[in-house]
């Protein structure tokens, strides 16, 4: 039976779920780098991240394939031994928003991540490891025969 009481209480729960829905975007977003996700070159995407070029390591595993057959899904698994990784970024130089993705890393987690990411063309893949000491890089070039961001 519907009654005044009832629908009070659908009314008032609709209510709450539409605005916990509205704030969770933006408690999601709150750490998010507009400047270095809009940045249309890899130097300044590095730039709004983080203090200076990071150096090159050799203690960051970027496992990528040679030769990516679609640029659309181009998996890429990023692992360090680096201590006390903060964060874990990937960028492709020649996509138009070379920064793709920015893992955080809490604390007392392994480092390694794993994703797919979108690629235009053959392109140098960077990844770049946070740390507290310092922040640390390695590149691989992937070949791409079918374009996919645009190709």
């Amino acid at each position: 039976m519907i009654n005044r009481r009832n629908t009070l209480k659908a009314v008032l729960t609709g209510c709450t779920m539409l605005s916990l829905g509205a704030l969770i975007p933006r408690i999601s977003l709150a750490a998010w780098n507009e400047k270095a996700f809009s940045a249309a070159d890899q130097d300044m995407a590095i730039n709004a991240l983080y203090d200076g070029i990071p150096d090159a390591s050799a203690n960051i595993n970027l496992k990528a394939p040679d030769i990516a057959e679609n640029g659309a899904v181009v998996p890429i698994t990023i692992s360090t031994d680096l201590p006390d990784v903060k964060s874990i970024s990937v960028m492709v130089a020649k996509n138009p928003l070379p920064l793709t993705a920015q893992f955080i890393i809490p604390e007392g987690t392994h480092p390694k991540v794993s994703c797919r990411i979108r690629m235009g063309e053959t392109s140098p893949v960077t990844a770049i490891v946070e740390t507290k000491t310092g922040n640390f890089k390695t590149s691989k070039e992937i070949k791409v025969t079918i374009g996919g961001c645009g190709g």
